[in-house]
């Protein structure tokens, strides 16, 4: 296949997903919990209709452990409020760009503790997190 046969990817889409993807990154990161989404992870995401829904799912399938000391309800929207404060748009679905919805890839987790910021709202210490 020669370049001219490659299909051009949509920059706004890229421009937009990069924003949502640092948006939810660093909101991870400033609440101490050790998340990092990728493309394929956020693309997957939103085939779940709703951005609660969608960290609920993936804090359900990944960090379940989480669940013992907080309700999915009060993680997600701790996440979304810091990532809304960021990039309040919510990720267009792109049924020909995204895997699956009922498979939710694993992540790696990474954090990085240095670079937080501080906020008036803290999670309180996550046992294992």
């Amino acid at each position: 296949m020669n370049p001219s046969q490659i299909p051009a990817r949509d920059s706004a889409h890229d421009v937009e997903v990069q924003a949502q993807l640092c948006a939810y990154n660093a909101a991870f990161d400033e609440l101490g919990l050790r998340f990092r989404w990728d493309e394929q992870m956020l693309t997957s995401l939103a085939m779940i209709d709703g951005e609660r829904e969608q960290i609920a799912a993936y804090i359900e399938a990944h960090h379940a452990h989480l669940l013992k000391a907080y309700s999915a309800e009060f993680l997600s929207r701790a996440i979304l409020e810091r990532k809304n404060a960021r990039c309040p748009a919510r990720l267009q679905k792109r049924v020909e760009s995204a895997p699956l919805a009922s498979h939710v890839p694993h992540q790696a987790q990474t954090s990085r503790r240095s670079e937080r910021m501080s906020y008036e709202m803290e999670l309180p210490g996550l046992a294992g997190a």
